[in-house]
């Protein structure tokens, strides 16, 4: 009997993070064959167990127990192999940035590397990692040129689609939001379009060119990050004019053409504090994108300063930092504004706690603080809290166990003033 499987289009996804390791398995679930590229071995052990490295993530395991089952997505550590045995390339490599805010390609490059080894001709190639404008071209087809010996445009396709998904509802953001896709050609445009049109079953954005749809989604980014950075001043002028910055907000969006973000104590993750600099380092050095990121990653300071207005002296007081994770429910720490509270907070020499409810003690440790339960007895002697995540863990906390708390940061103003204020603890939120 012939193999269902050999009908199926061959995939290979080139990165098994959270969003690669979900798109493997949606495809793989949508009559594609897929091979899942990775370099950690754990990882590539784990899913062709069945199992997910990805937690938190609705949905996922029960499409990759489905996938493993029928045999449609197999992990492998060798990228030439499966991209030589694909008609469909799809890379979702990372970019990271340094302490000097600086792109390292390193993990991409080596990627592109492999899979320009491997290439055969006809083959399709799709970039989903945010690029700097130019790059899927400029960069990586020509890389692939030179090693293959191929051509693009005649002897293999190039087309970018940038992933838009926010972590804990990646499935159900690749169904309900469009796919921006942008081709080397027509021809690529049209590859690439029929390929999504099948696998996701979502609408597209076709737009003109390489160098649109990669621009498409910094700019997405930059707008947030704007906006962020807008509301974080109102909400510092609103302290200065003891107004509300949360029912300024809530007044002003009632007005449609008014969409006024929240501030907070920071922006943190893998999108908003990283990707302005894809811009800012290719000649956008001067304006709103560049001041933006200013303020918005001057506002754990801020908060410090708050605080220090109301007792005057952090020295040898015992802090609580609420949240390692840059935002509530995801447990990840890329730029979370927790790792700025903890350096300002050692500057001032105060005792720093720290409690996540989804890392164990050995990560909290490795941060340099000391992890706190909160049915510890020491939760009796903290001064001061901070609450920088607002996990769901945290909407049922009853902070009367705090009972030495003389001041709460909310630095996400989730928090109800008037319940906190009726602990005897002075309320502080950012703009509130």
């Amino acid at each position: 009997m012939d193999n269902p499987n050999q009908t199926r289009k061959n995939i290979t996804v080139v990165g098994l993070g959270k969003i690669g390791l979900t798109l493997a398995t949606v495809f793989a679930n949508n009559d594609f064959n897929v091979y899942g590229v990775d370099i950690n071995e754990e990882i590539v052990n784990s899913v062709n167990s069945g199992k997910s490295h990805v937690k938190n993530e609705p949905g996922l395991q029960e499409l990759l127990e489905v996938a493993y089952k029928s045999g449609t997505l197999t992990a492998t550590s060798n990228t030439e192999k499966a991209v030589s045995q694909s008609e469909i390339i799809l890379v979702i490599v990372p970019l990271i940035i340094d302490d000097e805010n600086n792109i390292d390609y390193h993990f991409i490059d080596l990627a592109v590397e492999n899979i320009a080894r491997g290439i055969k001709k006809g083959t399709l190639v799709i970039f989903e990692t945010t690029l700097p404008t130019g790059d899927t071209r400029n960069r990586f087809g020509r890389r692939i040129e030179e090693i293959s010996g191929l051509t693009m445009g005649e002897d293999f396709h190039l087309a970018y689609s940038p992933e838009r998904v926010y972590s804990n509802r990646i499935i159900e953001d690749l169904r309900n939001y469009p796919k921006v896709i942008g081709g080397l050609d027509q021809l690529s445009l049209e590859m690439a379009s029929s390929f999504y049109t099948q696998a996701l079953n979502c609408s597209l954005v076709k737009v003109s060119s390489l160098e649109t749809a990669e621009f498409s989604k910094v700019a997405e980014c930059i707008y947030r990050d704007v906006n962020i950075a807008l509301a974080n001043e109102l909400a510092k002028y609103a302290d200065q004019k003891n107004v509300v910055i949360t029912e300024v907000i809530k007044a002003s969006n009632s007005q449609p053409f008014s969409n006024i973000h929240f501030p907070g104590v920071g922006v943190g993750g893998h999108c908003i504090p990283i990707y302005p600099y894809f811009f800012i380092n290719r000649g956008l050095q001067t304006g709103l994108v560049q001041l933006s990121r200013e303020v918005n990653d001057k506002m754990s300071e801020y908060a410090i300063e708050i605080i220090e207005r109301e007792i005057s002296s952090l020295q040898q007081k015992n802090v609580l930092i609420l949240g390692l994770a840059f935002r509530e429910n995801v447990k990840e720490t890329t730029k979370s504004s927790t790792l700025m509270l903890i350096n300002h907070l050692k500057n001032k020499q105060a005792n720093i706690f720290l409690n996540d409810p989804l890392f164990s003690d050995e990560e909290i440790k490795s941060y340099k603080v000391t992890p706190l339960s909160l049915d510890e007895e020491d939760v009796s002697k903290i001064d001061i809290i901070i609450l920088q995540a607002f996990h769901k863990q945290y909407k049922k906390l009853d902070f009367s166990i705090f009972t030495n708390c003389k001041i709460l940061l909310d630095g996400r103003n989730a928090l109800s003033k008037n319940l906190i204020e009726q602990l005897g603890f002075r309320y502080k939120g950012i703009g509130n």
